[in-house]
């Protein structure tokens, strides 16, 4: 059985709870996973934005992430904030999604990570991007 949350968990989380005004950060803060068993984790929200790169025009889509946890789970307020720090950002939907799933891997090290991308028509056309991650054995 995995152990409850302790205090020492808390103590590198500096953006949940803070009382400080929320702000976009490029910062995917994380806390100890207490299980060495697989399981897994997803996050989505629909409300993600960036601009396209060339027109500037908004850019709206639905981000999945699924991953399976080695010793990090990631903290969901910073995922919020990370998220929110492409709202103005010039990017291909390509570019974005590895951009996400590089930063995840590099924050989390999980076992295994996939980012599911699916922005909403523009032009006529819907683009979804899968990006998926590995850990070496």
């Amino acid at each position: 059985m995995g152990k409850k949350t302790l205090n020492k968990d808390l103590s590198g989380l500096t953006l949940l709870g803070s009382g400080k005004a929320a702000r976009p950060a490029r910062k995917l803060e994380t806390f100890p996973n207490h299980t060495k068993r697989d399981y897994s984790v997803t996050l989505a929200t629909d409300e993600f934005t960036c601009v396209c790169p060339m027109t500037g025009q908004p850019d709206f889509a639905k981000i999945t992430i699924e991953y399976i946890p080695d010793k990090k789970i990631v903290e969901s307020k910073s995922l919020k904030l990370y998220f929110w720090s492409f709202r103005d950002q010039g990017v291909f939907h390509e570019h974005v999604t590895n951009i996400i799933l590089d930063d995840l891997v590099a924050a989390l090290s999980p076992r295994w990570c996939k980012v599911t991308a699916s922005f909403a028509v523009r032009g006529g056309i819907a683009i979804t991007v899968e990006a998926q991650y590995s850990q070496k054995k």
